[in-house]
């Protein structure tokens, strides 16, 4: 298997609000809604730096899809690192996303393993590092 993973996705409850957090809370470029015409097909894409596709699809219909159960919500499973290039840029995308209705987990602060970082949560809980790690600096 090669290292290369395309699209993600997250499971959420309501996919017309996390599609307004995402798209327009922070700003995230996507088509929108697509797949209505199908039952459980509802998605929405959006387009990431270096051609990653990040997506968000109703719980309910990732357990039916998968055939597994459905399960309930839980922060910890994994996090989401969004890395910017100074410890401003952690503080400007920690405020932009509390404007579009996140939640702070924790507040952006030096970490132990000497970059800056802090977490917060979407609409479904999921847990976002905003991280500035000198060792990470991101090429835009």
């Amino acid at each position: 298997m090669k290292a290369r993973i395309t699209v993600f996705t997250l499971g959420v409850d309501d996919l017309e609000a996390s599609l307004q957090f995402y798209r327009d809370g922070l700003g995230l470029p996507t088509e929108g809604i697509i797949g209505r015409e199908f039952e459980h097909g509802a998605v929405a894409f959006f387009e990431l730096a270096g051609g990653l596709k990040f997506a968000i699809f109703e719980r309910s219909s990732i357990a039916l899809d998968a055939t597994v159960p459905q399960s309930g919500r839980s922060a910890t499973e994994f996090t989401i690192g969004h890395n910017v290039a100074s410890e401003a840029e952690v503080d400007a995308a920690m405020a932009e996303a509390v404007k579009a209705g996140a939640r702070v987990a924790k507040p952006a602060q030096k970490s132990f393993w000497g970059g800056y970082a802090g977490y917060f949560q979407d609409p479904d809980d999921h847990l976002w590092e905003v991280v500035y790690n000198p060792a990470f600096i991101p090429k835009d």
